[in-house]
């Protein structure tokens, strides 16, 4: 099968039918319905728009759908949080669960959606915004008034893909690509195939500005703030020019990107658009094949469960593999998060064959006798003590010690739970 074979059958399968969009936007008319009454009837002053994938037409089909709705309150209310909690307490029918964030919403399910109601200010323009949330109601528009022809096509390719190699989303944990960022970049690229044949041979920072709000290059780099150029990819907002849409986008998650990207153009599958749940079994075949040592560690944190719950555990995570990287050659990892309270971390590593040990000052008598002690191979440099030590001990056996020394540590950092297996 070709690749543009493989492209038409993989839209077929994403892409709503026309019942199917009937459907949810009947369910999406009633409940909108249900929302406005009770703020009427409570006499509070603000407005409704749907947003999100289901209003830019971009929604990917799968088993439960998301819709956005936000309820858009005048500048003169603060805490827009709690007047939103006021109004979705009231609602009954429906299972309702509020969640924590730089303001708090709340997720509705009905049937196989999942409203999310979110909080923002009406707002005349974006430099008002004081969440990035308060932009929702320019990006919609700016979305739709660009996407044309197959466009919107392009767009759930794009989404599928990332989605299946789980890099679809700007959560702390994922580090990947918007929904948003990836639209921008299809109106940009004009299809799915270019943008990922242009990112995937770039060496350098792509800097994109879709609406050429700058003359050139170093006019973006010189006018947004340094700590939005930190990404792989510089973004500019089409709606707003000081903001870097793909600023949450990490280098690691670029770099998967492009090598998945490399493997698919070369050798072009369906396959590439399926998510897959991480194959244990082959991760131990790989460490069997490499002489290595395959570990699975099970995190669970008390936060709740989503983006911060997810972040606490990459975070930790990470930490994780820094300690083990002392010792041991990280070959191969895999952190898997479900969006529940618990987290998998899969690591294949190899004992390095010799550490350096940075020891005392050679003038602080006391701790280099201690030094020499408990190390064989010491030498002097530079007015240092330094020891060579050989790796003795497996990666399961530094956790396992590492857990119960560092016990008050890692409760601190909000991990109530840690297996090894």
């Amino acid at each position: 099968m070709n690749l543009n074979k493989i492209l038409s059958e993989e839209i077929k399968r994403i892409e709503l039918g026309e019942e199917e969009w009937a459907c949810l936007e009947k369910e999406a008319e009633n409940f909108v319905e249900i929302l406005e009454k009770e703020i009427a009837r409570q006499k509070i002053e603000a407005e409704i728009f749907i947003g999100g994938s289901f209003a830019k037409k971009t929604l990917v089909k799968k088993e439960f759908h998301d819709i956005d709705i936000f309820v858009r309150f005048d500048w003169k209310f603060d805490n827009i949080s709690d007047i939103l909690e006021r109004i979705v307490k009231k609602i009954k029918g429906f299972k309702i669960q509020k969640v924590h964030g730089s303001r708090d919403y709340y997720k509705v399910e009905s049937k196989n959606i999942i409203f999310e109601i979110v909080p923002v200010y009406k707002i005349k323009k974006p430099s008002e915004a004081r969440n990035v949330t308060d932009l929702s109601y320019f990006h919609v528009g700016y979305v739709r008034k660009k996407l044309r022809g197959g466009m919107a096509k392009e767009v759930l390719l794009a989404k599928q893909f990332c989605q299946a190699q789980g890099l679809y989303g700007a959560e702390s944990y994922i580090q990947g690509f918007s929904g948003y960022a990836l639209e921008c970049l299809i109106i940009h690229y004009k299809s799915f195939l270019k943008m990922i044949r242009v990112l995937s041979k770039a060496k350098d920072r792509v800097v994109t500005d879709p609406e050429k709000h700058y003359k050139k290059t170093r006019d973006i780099l010189f006018a947004l703030n340094e700590s939005r150029l930190q990404s792989p990819i510089v973004l500019v907002d089409p709606t707003w020019k000081e903001r870097n849409v793909l600023a949450a986008l990490n280098r690691e998650s670029f770099r998967k990107f492009q090598e998945t990207v490399k493997r698919f153009l070369k050798k072009p599958s369906r396959e590439f658009f399926k998510e897959h749940k991480i194959n244990v079994e082959n991760l131990k075949k790989l460490a069997q094949k490499k002489k290595a040592e395959f570990v699975h560690l099970q995190i669970e944190t008390d936060k709740q469960e989503g983006d911060i719950a997810g972040t606490k555990m990459k975070k930790f995570a990470g930490f994780l593999e820094r300690e083990l990287g002392h010792y041991f050659e990280v070959i191969e990892k895999e952190f898997e998060y479900s969006g529940r309270e618990k987290a998998n971390l899969y690591l294949i590593v190899k004992a390095k064959k010799e550490i350096l040990l940075l020891g005392p000052p050679v003038n602080m008598k006391e701790h280099t006798q201690a030094f020499k002690k408990k190390h064989k191979e010491v030498f002097e440099e530079k007015g240092y003590l330094f020891a060579k030590e050989k790796i003795n001990f497996s990666a399961k056996q530094f956790l396992g010690e590492y857990k119960r020394e560092q016990a008050k540590k890692i409760r601190e950092m909000k991990i109530i739970s840690l297996e090894i297996f």
